[in-house]
């Protein structure tokens, strides 16, 4: 089983998110982060520039964040949004398990 988990950010840091990490090190840290917990395998952390996307789903995203109902980054696992603006790492990984995803066991 592996699960992709989206986010969707651009380049330039939104007027709000000043302090905080670029949507692509958002990304990054996820994948990092998720990888360790739950084996590189079990997850797919894809980065989405909304000013440049490409299926119909990213263009739905990407139209509600340029519209302003959400802030970036976004992170979108099937279909539902986990997180947005400076998301929790804890909120994704409860999405995660509800999907069935089991941390790996301690060594």
């Amino acid at each position: 089983m592996s699960i992709e988990i989206k986010v969707y950010g651009t380049e330039q840091l939104c007027a709000s998110c000043v302090n905080l990490p670029s949507a692509k090190e958002t990304a990054e840290w996820l994948d990092a982060a998720l990888s360790r917990k739950y084996g590189a395998h079990a997850i797919r952390v894809d980065y989405c520039d909304f000013q440049q996307a490409e299926t119909e789903a990213d263009k739905y995203w990407a139209e509600r964040i340029l519209n302003e109902d959400l802030w970036y980054p976004l992170v979108v696992i099937s279909g539902e949004i986990v997180g947005e603006g400076n998301p929790k790492l804890k909120d994704v990984c409860q999405k995660l398990e509800q999907l069935g995803l089991q941390p790996l066991e301690a060594s």
